[in-house]
C-alpha cells in the first residue's frame, strides 16, 4: 500500500488531498499543521499520527525511515511562501512530494528544486488540476491546431469572507497576492491551451482583485480574477460562490463545475507516472512572479470588468 504523510492537514484544500489519498487506496500515516483543527481527518484516516510542530513531525518521518516504513510521498498543502521549503524536505526525507500550487512564488525557485530532484532520484509532482477539467481538455483540442490567432477573455471570481485577509493569504509576502493565490493554476490553463506566455501586462492590483493582458503563442488574452462576491455576475449571485468563465472569439465556455474529483484525477495520474512536474509549472510561475512587480500599463486589451475599476 502507497504511503503518506501530509503537510498542512488544517487548510482548506487538505480535504481534497485526503479524500484522493483514500480513493486511490493510499494511507495516511501522518500528518502535520500547526493548528489543530483537524478533525477531518476521522473521515479519512482517523489512525494517522497528528503533530503540531513540525520538529516532532520530522522526527516521527525519520522513524519511520529508519526502521523501514517510510512514507513514498510527502503532500505539501501549507502556505504558498513554504511549499518551496516542504517540498526540499519531502525530497531529504526519501519521498516523492505532491505540492500544491502555487508550487513556488518566483521561477528561480524552481531551478533550485530540479537540483535537489537530481541529488536524491525522487520526484516533486504538482496539482495542475484544470487540465484534467474536461472542458478545459476539449477546450484545447478544438483550438490547439486552429491555426489562428485568438481573442480570449478570462474571468475568475472567487468569493470569500473578510477572514481571507486575516489570514496568509491576505499578505501577499506569503499567498503572492491574489493573480498568484488563485490565478496560478488558470494561467497554466491558458499556457495549455494556446501556448507559452511570450509577455504579459498588469492592469489592476488590489487585495481583491487583479487584472492584466497575456500574449500566449495562439491568443491575446484580456483576464479578470477577484475573491469579491461583488464581483459575481447576476447569474451567478445567489447560487454559487464561484464563477469561471473563458471567452474564446465571442464564444463563452463555462466551467464552474466539474471540480468535485479533479483532486483524485490528479492523484491516479501521479500514480501512473503521469503527474505535472517542475517543467510544466514554469511558464505560470513566470507570469505572477512578473506580475507581482510589473508597473502597470495598458498596452493590451483590457478586461471590461477592470475598465470599471481603472476607468478606461
Amino acid at each position: 500500500m502507497t504511503s503518506f504523510a501530509l503537510i498542512g492537514a488544517a487548510g482548506y484544500v487538505a480535504p481534497r488531498h485526503m479524500k484522493a489519498i483514500q480513493a486511490i487506496g493510499g494511507d495516511l500515516k501522518v500528518a502535520y499543521d500547526p493548528n489543530d483543527s483537524v478533525g477531518i481527518i476521522d473521515s479519512h484516516f482517523p489512525d494517522a499520527h497528528f503533530f503540531t510542530e513540525f520538529e516532532r513531525f520530522d522526527r516521527h518521518i525519520d522513524k519511520l525511515r529508519r526502521r523501514g516504513e517510510k512514507v513514498d510521498y510527502v503532500s505539501v498543502c501549507s502556505p504558498n511562501h513554504l511549499h518551496d521549503a516542504h517540498c526540499r524536505f519531502a525530497l531529504r526525507s526519501g519521498a516523492d512530494a505532491i505540492c500544491e500550487k502555487p508550487l513556488v512564488l518566483n521561477p528561480w525557485n524552481i531551478d533550485g528544486l530540479a537540483e535537489i530532484e537530481r541529488e536524491t532520484g525522487r520526484r516533486i509532482s504538482t496539482i495542475l488540476q484544470l487540465r484534467l477539467h474536461p472542458a478545459i481538455v476539449a477546450l484545447r483540442s478544438k483550438y490547439a491546431q486552429s491555426g489562428i490567432r485568438h481573442q480570449v477573455e478570462l474571468s475568475y471570481i472567487a468569493s470569500r469572507g473578510r477572514w481571507y485577509h486575516t489570514s496568509w493569504k491576505g499578505e501577499d509576502a506569503k499567498s503572492g497576492g491574489v493573480a498568484t493565490n488563485i490565478g496560478v493554476h488558470l494561467f497554466d490553463m491558458l499556457s495549455f491551451v494556446f501556448g507559452a506566455a511570450k509577455r504579459s501586462e498588469a492592469h489592476l492590483r488590489e487585495p481583491e482583485r487583479a487584472a492584466g493582458f497575456l500574449e500566449c503563442e495562439r491568443a491575446d488574452v484580456s483576464w479578470f480574477l477577484s475573491v469579491d462576491r461583488n464581483d459575481l455576475p447576476e447569474k451567478a449571485k445567489g447560487a454559487r460562490t464561484a464563477f469561471r468563465s473563458i471567452t474564446v472569439d465571442g464564444e463563452e465556455i463555462e466551467f464552474s463545475d466539474g471540480f468535485a474529483d479533479l483532486h483524485t484525477r490528479s492523484y491516479q495520474e501521479i500514480m501512473a507516472g503521469r503527474g505535472f512536474g517542475l517543467d510544466e509549472v514554469r511558464s505560470s510561475i513566470g507570469v505572477v512572479s512578473a506580475f507581482r512587480s510589473d508597473p502597470l500599463k495598458r498596452g493590451g486589451a483590457v478586461h471590461p470588468s477592470a475598465q470599471k475599476r481603472i476607468g478606461t
